[in-house]
């Protein structure tokens, strides 16, 4: 082998391995691809519909109001699950009639496909911690369920920030 190509060949490995590393990193760090598994999120997402993930954003900010997150389930943490925040720390958040209230105040939820049924609370949202819900809110496990329950902020992995699977789905959530 001519040392041309020996050298051309060294450069196509250290090129890939670059490559490999540099996804890698992104990944650990900065976006995640999720499936959603699951009508909690409907009608905002669908069961089997694909997501980026954005890991980064909570090194900056803490999760706002609507974000919908990706968290590790607190009763096992090798499942993930996908819901809308709620409430933030110190928050008061109940459910009653049909809406949910946050410190007292109606909150207005156009994505929503039907009333929420049942009561819960009003409970206040510990620091460091989030109170989280399906957008399916009938068929949702979520933080008024004792195997949720609020959300402490290391369980958090990112934001949903896109919707790419199915094409025909292909959404970009708005930021605040």
């Amino acid at each position: 082998m001519s040392d041309r190509s020996s050298n051309e060949t060294w450069e196509w490995i250290k090129a890939l391995g670059l490559a490999v590393v540099l996804a890698l990193g992104i990944h650990q760090f900065v976006f995640a691809q999720f499936l959603v598994d699951g009508e909690s999120m409907m009608p905002t997402m669908e069961h089997r519909e694909r997501l980026i993930v954005n890991k980064l954003i909570y090194r900056i900010h803490k999760p706002e109001y609507g974000d919908i997150i990706v968290f590790k389930y607190p009763a096992d943490k090798s499942k993930d699950f996908i819901k809308r925040v709620i409430g933030l720390p110190g928050d008061t958040v109940e459910v009653k009639g049909g809406k949910v209230y946050r410190n007292g105040q109606e909150l207005k939820e156009p994505y929503l496909g039907e009333p929420t049924n049942g009561t819960w609370g009003p409970e206040k949202v510990p620091e460091g911690k989030i109170f989280v819900m399906g957008d399916n809110r009938n068929n949702s496990k979520d933080s008024r369920d004792r195997t949720v329950g609020f959300i402490p902020y290391d369980l958090v992995v990112g934001r949903a920030d896109l919707v790419f699977w199915p094409l025909n789905k292909f959404e970009l959530f708005p930021f605040k």
